[in-house]
């Protein structure tokens, strides 16, 4: 049934049929008699990197096939969430090996977006994690790939959006814990070179993100807050945390009610949220023991907060750009904080060494934010995105609405290799989105119209 559909930064949004599948034998026809389609899992990318006319969706292809809970290595099908994998593997002792800012992702989404976390620098993206995987390519047919068997698809599959097929079955390895807790310490940078020493006398602790004032200036530019964390053991947790260390944390969910009017985000009450968030730690440094949940996912607390961002959606703009180019993240900080481009939602992160094909993180600095649709936006990204280029950094495919192809091709060096991949498992061109029409990686025919409510870009 066609329906109207977005992804987490809703826009675009685009007229789509949808189609559920619990049977792989009915995925694998649907797949076999259709012209195009793009695999999608639980629409939690921002761009249009899952939209399409005809989608297939796996939410729906969500069991779990088998889970060693001596050795930590779980398989299940593709579309389970990262939450209903939590939920069982948290109380045997083991945790995600990475995971993004949000537990609501499907395993087949964190492969196809090759997710990073906060500790990227240590254990890489979920890619480095996977032990093998089945891939349903476009002609019907099942391929299980992995490090060492059919790695071009493998290496394809990992951060490439969903071109090279429906990820079906994954097979990946947890990470041990002896708690559900987190010891987390936070401390305050004054500014942005505060904090880049602050990222490099820490880099030992497996996590570690910063939440920046992108709208500061001054003596204030680029102030910070680090905040460091590592799995808590036994001996770490008080009394009544030991009583049940593994315990799940409870459920507190608020729900979003309706999309906040546009003219409530602007730049006085970015900068007062701003004021307020950077002040609530009156302390230096501050040391705590807390649940995985706060740490790992404080917004998942909130249902549907994207809504806050207005009824025309937000774009969520993150780069990276090498360790050496501390001058390129300096200058996109100015020049957002010259055009109000401030955002509640701006990270800060560092990434370790990485040599993949399609993926996205490389060593040095990313700078993650959001920021509501508006007019003359797109002009402004166009800006960062030179900058960001001439530091020798990338985009992020699976937070992108609106990149240029040029700028995907120059950002990305093993584009050309990655193609050729998609072409050979896909000689037809059957798998297509609005994200790779857009990027010219696909066919241009029919490509649909950006629409939002009433307004075209």
């Amino acid at each position: 049934m066609k329906k109207d559909i977005a992804n987490w930064g809703n826009y675009p949004v685009m007229e789509s049929d949808e189609q559920n599948f619990i049977m792989l034998d009915d995925m694998a026809r649907y797949v076999r008699n259709t012209e195009t389609f793009i695999p999608r899992g639980n629409g939690r990318c921002y761009g249009d990197a899952s939209l399409a006319g005809n989608t297939v969706c796996t939410v729906k292809f969500d069991k779990i096939l088998s889970f060693d809970a001596a050795t930590g290595v779980f398989e299940c099908q593709s579309g389970i969430t990262l939450d209903q994998v939590l939920e069982v593997v948290v109380p045997k002792g083991w945790f995600l090996p990475v995971t993004p800012g949000t537990k609501f992702i499907t395993i087949g989404g964190a492969i196809a977006s090759d997710v990073h976390g906060k500790n990227h620098h240590i254990d890489g993206c979920f890619s480095h994690h996977v032990e093998e995987m089945d891939i349903l390519l476009a002609d019907g047919n099942i391929i299980t790939c992995g490090p060492g068997l059919h790695t071009d698809l493998f290496e394809a599959t990992c951060g490439g959006m969903g071109l090279t097929g429906v990820i079906t079955r994954v097979r990946f390895r947890l990470k041990k814990i002896e708690t559900s807790y987190i010891r987390q310490k936070q401390v305050k940078a004054a500014n942005l070179e505060e904090v880049i020493r602050l990222f490099e006398k820490y880099k030992d602790y497996t996590y570690s993100v910063a939440w920046i004032d992108c709208l500061k200036k001054g003596k204030g530019f680029g102030r910070s807050i680090l905040i460091l964390g590592e799995h808590a053991n036994l001996s770490d947790l008080d009394a009544k945390q030991q009583s049940a260390p593994l315990q799940l944390p409870k459920k507190k969910q608020i729900t979003f009610p309706f999309n906040l009017p546009s003219w409530v985000l602007n730049r006085f009450t970015v900068k007062a949220f701003n004021f307020l968030y950077y002040g609530k730690n009156f302390k230096k440094e501050i040391n705590n023991t807390v649940s995985y949940e706060p740490f790992f996912y404080p917004l998942d607390a909130i249902l549907h907060w994207n809504r806050g961002y207005g009824r025309k959606g937000f774009i969520q703009y993150q780069f990276v750009v090498p360790m050496e180019a501390k001058q390129g993240l300096i200058e996109i900080l100015q020049r957002i904080s010259d055009k109000g481009l401030g955002s509640f939602l701006a990270v800060l992160k560092i990434f370790g060494s990485q040599d993949s094909l399609i993926g996205f993180p490389m060593e040095g600095y990313t700078l993650a934010l959001d920021i509501p649709v508006r007019k003359g936006l797109f002009e402004i990204l166009d800006e960062l995105d030179r900058i960001v280029l001439q530091y020798g950094g990338r985009l992020y495919m699976s937070k992108d609405a609106r990149m240029r192809p040029e700028v995907l091709k120059a950002g990305y060096q093993h584009l050309p290799q990655f193609l050729s991949i998609v072409k050979k498992y896909d000689p037809h061109g059957k798998i297509r989105s609005m994200q790779s029409d857009r990027l010219g990686l696909t066919s241009q025919v029919d490509t649909p119209v950006y629409t939002h409510a009433n307004t075209t870009y």
